[in-house]
């Protein structure tokens, strides 16, 4: 399992001082996880999310503290959530393939077009950080290069610039449709990990209605309409159901 990471705050709500910042308590945090007390951990990692603070590695780190006291659930819940502030991140990607190995459902996802399953495999291998340079970047290099050859009329490297040019040009418009693609894939899901041990799904949102599938902690799910206390759910292999709102917990509620 990747190890703790430094730290990185984003505040999404005002909160009162305190005696410590959250980063010395994400610092006593790492300690308590060095010190394999994972429990403490993930009480501090806890207690800065509670301020109002997110960030990808604390996210992580607590995720990490959730799989060491065998909260694979919370742990998955955790990693998913650093990884929809850092998507594409490789150690994110693997701590939790690691986690959902350990839970008990095995569902196999319906089959998605070639173009689909190949824009995925890029949006996870490349951080959308390293996407957005890489655009930045590109954008700038172009219009410096549209800017010599306007403003120069004819020069010695005429040609050469004008290839430069349509290269970047193709940079900026890969990068700029992946950066795109990754931030519309991450805002159009509406995703909950399960995190009761046993859930059985209903065909209705009724507790008297028939039974339709069972499920366990740690499974993925996506989350449809609501009605009352229930959700409807659908799993990756396109079965639907109904089951309690209190059942699980939506990964974009940060």
């Amino acid at each position: 399992m990747t190890n703790i990471r430094v730290f990185i705050l984003i505040l999404l709500v005002g909160s009162s001082a305190t005696a410590q910042t959250p980063e010395d308590v994400f610092a006593a945090g790492n300690e308590h996880y060095r010190s394999a007390r994972f429990r403490e951990a993930i009480g501090a990692y806890e207690s800065i999310l509670k301020q109002g603070y997110i960030s990808a590695p604390l996210y992580f780190n607590l995720g990490n503290a959730y799989y060491r006291v065998g909260d694979f659930a919370r742990a998955i819940l955790s990693y998913e959530r650093a990884r929809l502030l850092e998507p594409g991140d490789p150690d994110i990607a693997f701590n939790l393939r690691l986690a959902n190995l350990r839970i008990v459902d095995r569902i196999d996802a319906v089959p998605e077009l070639f173009l689909v399953r190949w824009f995925r495999s890029i949006s996870e291998a490349v951080p959308s950080s390293t996407v957005s340079v890489v655009l930045l970047a590109g954008w700038t290099l172009l219009w410096t290069f549209l800017a010599v050859l306007n403003i120069s009329g004819r020069i010695p490297y005429e040609r050469p610039l004008r290839i430069l040019s349509f290269v970047t040009a193709a940079i900026v418009l890969a990068s700029g449709t992946l950066y795109g693609l990754q931030m519309y894939d991450n805002a159009s899901h509406n995703d909950a990990i399960i995190l009761e041990s046993v859930v059985t799904a209903k065909a209705s949102p009724d507790e008297q209605s028939v039974d339709t599938f069972v499920i366990h902690a740690g499974l993925k799910v996506e989350l449809g309409e609501v009605v009352g206390d229930w959700v409807r759910i659908t799993l990756a292999d396109g079965k639907v159901g109904w089951i309690r709102s209190n059942a699980c917990e939506r990964i974009e509620g940060i």
